[in-house]
């Protein structure tokens, strides 16, 4: 009888031990499923009158891939570019970058590879020779101080341009120190340090920046929690400035913050690119 027992639960071990591997394998092979959700479909420019003076913009990547995007001309020498997070497309980001002009701040915002009708799939080099292309057709573009706004994901897309292409400063909304970091925290169970392809290394990248930099999280994320955020702030240089958003999660940390969010980030806008900031004196 013990000896039946003692069968089965080896049995019961090694079933376990196989479904595990099983998961693993899944899990690696259709990890980028679980890392990107991108809304495909094409983003048509919105015809309202207060959206006057958006353009659309198509631009080619070096690996011949036909990115997306829009720009928008301001009224103050400043131009926010913005790296949007895993998930929808730019016009999910509609309203949040029409706050942003009405301020004055001209706005560039990209659809990586495979969102918002750009072509290709997503992946970590995809993302970086998407923003290179863009950056480099906006810098033809305009003389305007540009300043890179990453959420989420595009924290660690605008890190890695900062460091190629620095600007006046650096906005990291919802930010992470690592991909890993964030997927241990959801997948625990897993061996994500070994299994990850596209790991967004922010925190081993962000102590290269030059330029100030403004760490914007909501008190209750949970896909990204506080502890993370405040992780990838003490590894950033000086100078750098810190905002908590009161009872905002991952996704609403604008909509949450309202008029704190835009006069506060107007404010680090200010003082460290409108008035000839000189880090060296600060």
């Amino acid at each position: 009888m013990t000896q039946s027992i003692d069968s089965l639960f080896w049995q019961l071990l090694k079933g376990a031990f196989v479904l595990y591997l099983l998961i693993i394998g899944a899990v690696y092979f259709f990890q980028r499923k679980l890392q990107y959700f991108p809304d495909p479909r094409p983003v048509s420019l919105p015809q309202e009158q207060n959206f006057s003076g958006l353009k659309n913009v198509t631009l080619v990547t070096k690996d011949k891939v036909s990115i997306l995007g829009w720009y928008w001309p301001g009224s103050i020498p400043v131009t926010i570019v913005v790296f949007h997070g895993n998930g929808g497309h730019r016009g999910h980001r509609l309203n949040w970058i029409q706050r942003f002009h009405e301020h004055g701040y001209g706005i560039f915002i990209l659809d990586y590879r495979g969102y918002g009708g750009s072509k290709g799939t997503p992946t970590e080099n995809g993302l970086y020779q998407d923003s290179q292309t863009a950056l480099n057709w906006l810098q033809s573009q305009t003389d305007n101080h540009l300043v890179y706004l990453g959420e989420s994901l595009g924290s660690s897309v605008a890190v890695e341009m900062a460091i190629r292409f620095p600007p006046k400063a650096v906005i990291i909304q919802s930010g992470f120190p690592s991909a890993v970091e964030v997927a241990k925290k959801h997948y625990p169970f897993l061996p994500v340090g070994l299994l990850m392809k596209d790991t967004y290394l922010t925190r081993h990248k962000i102590s290269g920046l030059t330029c100030p930099t403004l760490h914007i999280h909501g008190e209750l994320d949970t896909v990204v929690p506080v502890k993370l955020g405040l992780s990838l702030y003490d590894s950033a240089p000086e100078p750098k400035r810190w905002l908590l958003i009161p009872q905002a999660k991952h996704n609403d940390v604008a909509q949450v913050g309202a008029d704190k969010y835009f006069k506060s980030i107007g404010m680090f806008l200010e003082r460290f690119v409108l008035k000839g900031f000189d880090q060296c004196n600060d």
